[in-house]
């Protein structure tokens, strides 16, 4: 696949974000800081981040939610318009044809950013690339696309945010943040969205120590731990397991990919659900996996790709994507799903169609039997009886 092999890690000293933004109507909350106790944290790559981030002062508390009050979210996988200077013609329409699907009631709508925005140069392939190595960026003002096409949270937990080093992901969250996204993914990061009076939190993992580690599960338990004490409702993302064509089942043990441990996926899910975790999502194989419920709650183990210009490769199942949306009542527990199929056309445009609704019933069956997440030819997601 046109992947990334083993990366160049520079682990930044950890810092705890706190991204407080109101998605109810409202215009955002201001995001809130609080640095490590390591005083060295303010001179690191991940505090400049946090800095870069902060407002004048801490968001107001939420308000008291409704009686029966639930949220709505849909969430997508990997997402890339391009590689500068190869971009696409119309980046403004490329998620025309999906945003209904995208929206459709939901109040918050996740994707993961597969690569950076900015202007750097300074690649981790170093001057001379070569067919192993690919380093992904777009322009910093690619993240109103993303707006355009409906998105209000931005993933930068994956092996490509730090692609072109500190200077790229500053630059990447700066950029979200300008365009009116929220974002998550970092060091130690919650991000907490205000949605009808609710609060709910995003919590990010991947395997590397520019972002919150998967690999790390005591300290990634702590966090979702407290992320659960900071929101009624956790959102946990993890970008796990190998990848390509052949990587569409969970294994239930821990995944190597190019000599690269992308950590045990299942395990780590559970883990997250039993810290406080409502939901999970995933991406990272690049191909779409099963679904499971784990005490009550769903986890998604691999949306796929869903946007690219020739970034990923594009062939036999990798063609097939999906749009996941999800209803959580007011205390986290889970009401309703669906699954919404998409394919990648031409050079990886989403469209609706193609067979994943079917994909993912054959695989969530076969890799979880009685735990399996039940999946209707229409999509609509079930637990078994």
């Amino acid at each position: 696949m046109r992947r990334s092999g083993l990366l160049a890690i520079i682990a930044p000293a950890v810092a705890l974000v706190v991204s407080a933004c109101s998605f109810g109507g409202s215009p955002p909350s201001t995001t809130v800081v609080t640095p490590a106790a390591d005083a060295t944290a303010s001179a690191s790559p991940a505090s400049a981040l946090a800095t870069a981030a902060t407002g004048p002062k801490p968001a107001a508390l939420p308000r008291k939610p409704a009686v029966g009050a639930s949220v709505t979210l849909t969430a997508v996988g990997d997402m890339m318009l391009g590689n500068t200077p190869d971009l696409p013609p119309d980046p403004g329409t490329y998620f025309r044809a999906v945003k209904p699907e995208l929206k459709n009631g939901a109040q918050v709508v996740f994707g993961n950013l597969e690569g950076t925005l900015t202007t750097a140069t300074g690649s981790k392939c170093g001057t001379k690339p070569h067919s192993g190595c690919f380093a992904f960026r777009t322009p910093p003002g690619y993240a109103r696309y993303y707006k355009q096409g409906g998105f209000t949270v931005l993933n930068d937990a994956n092996n490509h945010s730090h692609d072109f080093g500190a200077a790229g992901l500053t630059q990447t969250v700066r950029s979200i943040h300008a365009a009116g996204l929220a974002q998550t993914g970092l060091p130690g990061e919650i991000t907490r969205l205000d949605v009808k009076g609710i609060p709910v939190a995003f919590v990010a993992f991947a395997p590397y120590d520019y972002t919150a580690s998967l690999l790390d599960l005591p300290a990634a338990r702590a966090l979702i731990r407290q992320a659960a004490r900071k929101a009624r409702i956790v959102v946990v993302y993890m970008h796990a397991g190998a990848e390509g064509a052949q990587a569409d089942h969970v294994t239930g043990r821990e995944e190597i990919y190019l000599g690269e441990d992308r950590g045990n996926p299942e395990a780590f899910a559970h883990m997250a659900i039993d810290a406080g975790a409502s939901l999970v999502i995933a991406s990272g194989p690049h191909v779409l996996r099963g679904m499971q419920f784990y005490r009550g709650h769903l986890i998604a183990y691999s949306l796929g790709n869903f946007a690219g210009y020739g970034n990923f490769s594009i062939h036999g199942n990798l063609t097939m994507s999906a749009i996941l949306r999800v209803t959580l009542s007011s205390s986290g527990r889970f009401e309703r799903a669906r699954l919404y199929p998409v394919e990648l056309a031409g050079t990886g445009r989403p469209v609706p169609g193609g067979g994943a609704i079917s994909f993912v019933a054959r695989l969530s069956s076969a890799d979880f039997g009685a735990s399996a997440a039940r999946v209707s030819p229409s999509g609509v997601i079930t637990r078994a009886k």
